[in-house]
């Protein structure tokens, strides 16, 4: 019986023979290390480029456009407030899953005492949750999650609604800007286990080509903008 690990290094020596490559090739080697430590960005689009106000609203008009609903609050301080009008709206239950994160539990939820807030990652029952985006890409709209204690990824996932809260200052054009946001927050080489990207509610057209939405997670995104 051939071992897994010596099929494995006859596939490998496959692929390197028709690249013509060595496997210790010291050139190669260079070109991953010089990658890795560059970052070198690839083609961003000219939307991306556009200035702050330009930039904010063209985050808006993504998200929209993917099935996301938008509002944007002047401080921190009103985005309990924001949330109990919203699940109002939606006559949802005043309730919600949250993180630990910094920025959300130092926001005055005694102010909204009717609206229940749970800490932890999500559970089955959960009906909606509260997640902080650390980072934004205008260019596609799109929403960056790190996973950890204060962010859970379930939060994310298995709602039916999730609310995302992101600082106006955090959101960047690009990706490369946002992936940049990322490395100054958690330092090279350590960023979270996952980085999960969203832009917009959970939707497939898998099935006769109809829409369905919240096939494969939250059927409503909402995403507040901090200024």
């Amino acid at each position: 019986m051939t071992a897994p690990g010596d099929a494995r290094a006859r596939v490998l020596g496959k692929i390197r023979s028709a690249l013509g490559v060595a496997a210790d090739g010291d050139a190669r080697m260079q070109a991953v290390r010089e990658r890795l430590e560059t970052h070198p960005a690839g083609l961003v689009p000219a939307r991306a480029g556009k200035p702050k106000a330009e930039r904010l609203a063209l985050f808006v008009q993504m998200l929209e456009g993917q099935g996301a609903t938008v509002v944007q609050a002047e401080d921190a301080a009103d985005v309990p407030e924001l949330i109990a009008a919203y699940l109002r709206e939606k006559n949802l239950p005043a309730e919600l899953r949250s993180g630990t994160d910094a920025l959300l539990s130092g926001m005055p939820w005694d102010r909204v005492p009717s609206l229940e807030r749970r800490a932890g990652p999500a559970e089955a029952q959960d009906g909606a949750s509260l997640s902080r985006a650390v980072a934004g890409a205008a260019e596609t709209g799109t929403l960056f999650l790190t996973s950890g204690p204060e962010n859970p990824t379930t939060l994310n996932f298995l709602p039916d609604t999730h609310i995302a809260v992101i600082q106006a200052e955090d959101i960047g054009g690009s990706y490369e800007e946002a992936w940049d946001r990322l490395r100054a927050r958690y330092g090279p080489r350590t960023l979270p286990r996952a980085v999960n990207m969203v832009s917009g509610p959970s939707r497939t057209a898998d099935i006769e080509q109809t829409i369905i939405m919240g096939a494969h997670g939250p059927r409503r995104l909402h995403v507040i903008i901090v200024a």
